[in-house]
């Protein structure tokens, strides 16, 4: 009789731990790990392969080499030379290539070594990817994306540390994102991959090597971001940082410096350069009243100046100060690292942005 009880009492005990024992685990298993954006690519481009048997990449070194910067690493060995083909060095060439597959139904991505070589190709990107769904009455469609390092990374000079968003969002029939962590790469990247349409996706190399937490929604094989969606990263009321790539970064570390000095900061991660989430800046400006955008690239006819237009144009009532903007110098990037960091935002440059307007 006793050993009966003392087994009931047993049951009765992992009974009413069970719910406490399956919460943990699933609190657990929905903690954040963390990862590379170079791997967040590289397992987006995997499973993109593994879904669409029509998906390809194409580009300089990017099968036996395994990418200039290991982006492609592995895929040429699991996929084969049919789906991940290394070019010759004529970007004219292999972009025409890649366009050409697009009109007759493939999904090429297409890889430039830098967004600058993409100069060499930029007739294949405008005229032909970018214009034909319209100049067709919309019967050829582009599912293309072209992707690679864009701005600076350090002591490359002028010749290669252009930023090209502002270049590509002011042409119609293209979208031109921007991801700044491992989310916004992975989702980004398969929801470029999966669009009907010609996708310009600027990374950053130097963010490449940069780890942040993943959780395991943003690891799911179907995970996707939206196109033209910003993200908000730190909530605030003072005034409202706008940015996008690595200066989201410089952004939140701005903000933090900022809090301890009674300024808190709306920290908004554009990810979409084109089309531009105006809905998500003009709820934040009704609640800051004051904007500061933050980006690496040129300041005439720049990302900057655009979300401050369009605020003008749908927000002015709301301003109560002039939309700022903090950019880089209207000089070609220098090669020396002391002219180099001047050439570029810092961190100091938007504090001291947002302390003019508050």
């Amino acid at each position: 009789m006793l050993p009966a009880l003392v087994q009931q009492a047993r049951i009765h005990g992992l009974a009413t731990r069970l719910p406490r024992i399956a919460a943990a685990v699933r609190g657990f298993a929905s903690q954040p790990t963390e990862m590379t954006v170079r791997d967040a690519l590289n397992s987006a481009l995997d499973e993109e392969l593994a879904r669409d048997d029509k998906v390809y990449i194409l580009g300089e070194e990017v099968g036996e080499y395994q990418g200039a910067y290991k982006i492609t690493r592995g895929l040429l060995q699991k996929y084969g030379a049919d789906r991940v083909k290394d070019t010759p060095i004529t970007e004219a060439g292999f972009t025409g290539i890649a366009v050409g597959s697009a009109f007759a139904g493939l999904r090429p991505v297409c890889e430039f070594m830098t967004w600058n070589f993409a100069l060499q190709a930029i007739d294949q990107i405008i005229n032909s990817a970018a214009k034909t769904l319209y100049m067709s009455a919309g019967q050829i469609n582009c599912p293309i994306v072209f992707r690679g390092p864009n701005g600076a990374a350090a002591g490359v000079a002028a010749q290669h540390s252009q930023c090209f968003a502002s270049w590509y969002s002011s042409v119609p029939g293209l979208k031109v994102l921007a991801p700044y962590d491992s989310e916004d790469a992975r989702g980004l990247l398969k929801a470029a991959i999966r669009d009907p349409d010609p996708v310009v996706f600027l990374e950053n190399e130097i963010l490449y090597g940069q780890s942040f937490p993943v959780t395991p929604e943003v690891l799911d094989k179907d995970f996707t971001i939206p196109i033209g969606r910003a993200k908000v990263m730190r909530a605030g009321s003072h005034v409202t940082l706008v940015s996008f790539s690595k200066m989201v970064g410089y952004c939140l570390r701005a903000a933090e410096q900022l809090a301890e000095q009674g300024v808190e900061c709306e920290v908004i991660n554009l990810r979409s350069i084109k089309p531009l989430d105006r809905d998500t800046l003009l709820a934040s400006l009704r609640k800051t009243h004051r904007m500061v955008v933050v980006e690496e690239g040129w300041p005439q006819c720049g990302v900057g100046s655009e979300v401050a237009a369009v605020m003008m144009e749908i927000g002015f009532d709301e301003l109560d100060a002039p939309v700022l903007r903090v950019t880089g110098a209207e000089v070609p990037m220098p090669y020396a690292a002391n002219l180099e960091a001047a050439a570029l935002p810092q961190i100091s440059d938007i504090v001291k942005a947002v302390k003019s307007i508050v």
